[in-house]
């Protein structure tokens, strides 16, 4: 039953309030439009003054308060090698009679050696004889390189020695590296080894007692000067190649009668 008008009597009729919403809704719609057009055209200067700086600081107090804090890469440490060129900076070692010297040998080998291990992603110290960093130096392996006399001895005066440090915490460590060293400068070079002529000075080499009791630590005696020469002079790559082979043996753990 339709509702009488108070004044007239009359039905209100239900196409007025239609038109009253009609109303309201198009005051809403132009009002939104206004705001929007108001605030993109208006010019940084008609805003209150301070009111931007102000929701700028809120946004910097809210990073603050909440920084994004990303993760900082730590670097692995490379694991460390050493390398003595024999006599260097100390003497000249063994010297033959056209100037040729054992140190300065030992050097080129050694630099050689070093080199090829950088190369395998080591890092490598290049240490001379009596260097102030062996004291106490902690390394996976440290090689003193070495060459014999320069004199002829006998026909038998021919090949390689090594001799481990055994004052150490792993002997068997020590013993490992010997037999990797043996058979990869073996095959290397084509030298044999010369057991008979290990001396005191090198099983009681002055390195192993200053460096660290965990460092695996050997000598090696790449040939003697005269008749190893030519291979100590002109095929040292085979010479460094062999140390670095035997070292790389010992640290990857390869099968050291290959």
């Amino acid at each position: 039953m339709h509702q009488l008008l108070p004044e007239t009597g009359r039905r209100a009729r239900p196409a007025a309030r239609l038109n009253i919403l009609r109303i309201v809704w198009n005051v809403l719609v132009v009002g939104a439009i206004m705001a929007t057009l108001f605030t993109t055209w208006t010019p940084l200067g008609l805003i209150p003054f301070g009111l931007t700086e102000q929701l700028a600081g809120l946004f910097n107090a809210e990073e603050q308060a909440n920084p994004l804090v990303f993760p900082t890469a730590t670097p692995r440490p490379r694991p460390r090698l050493g390398i003595v060129a024999g006599h260097y900076q100390n003497d000249s070692g063994a010297q033959c009679a056209d100037g040729l010297t054992e140190a300065d040998l030992n050097l080129e080998i050694a630099t050689q050696v070093r080199d090829l291990l950088i190369g395998e992603g080591f890092d490598v110290d290049l240490l001379s004889e009596f260097d102030d960093r062996l004291q106490g130096y902690r390394a996976l392996a440290l090689v003193s390189i070495h060459a014999d006399t320069c004199d002829f001895i006998s026909n038998d005066a021919t090949g390689y020695k090594i001799a481990p440090a055994l004052g150490t915490f792993f002997p068997e460590k020590a013993n490992r590296l010997v037999a990797c060293l043996r058979s990869r400068y073996e095959t290397a070079t084509g030298l044999p080894f010369h057991a008979g002529s290990i001396t005191r000075d090198m099983t009681n080499y002055h390195a192993f007692d200053e460096i660290h009791n965990e460092t695996t630590a050997v000598i090696i005696e790449t040939g003697f000067m005269n008749l190893d020469r030519q291979i100590l002079t002109q095929g040292q790559a085979k010479v460094a190649q062999g140390i670095a082979a035997g070292i790389l043996c010992y640290l990857y753990n390869e099968d050291a009668s290959q």
